[in-house]
């Protein structure tokens, strides 16, 4: 999964969760969350982002 792709999943995830006007979707919400939470996901994540420095 690409980073705009990862990008855009939070976003609709962010909306469906937080915007009073959008109806509960539950099924979606939790395909959405599934999606980024597989571990390539976050791989694709972490390549794109510098990582914080240590010590």
């Amino acid at each position: 999964m690409s980073t705009a792709e990862y990008s855009r999943k939070l976003d609709e995830l962010d909306r469906l969760l937080n915007d009073p006007d959008v109806p509960m979707q539950p099924d979606r919400i939790w395909s959405l969350l599934a999606d980024v939470s597989r571990p390539e996901a976050a791989a694709a994540v972490r390549g794109a982002m510098p990582r914080p420095a240590e010590g």
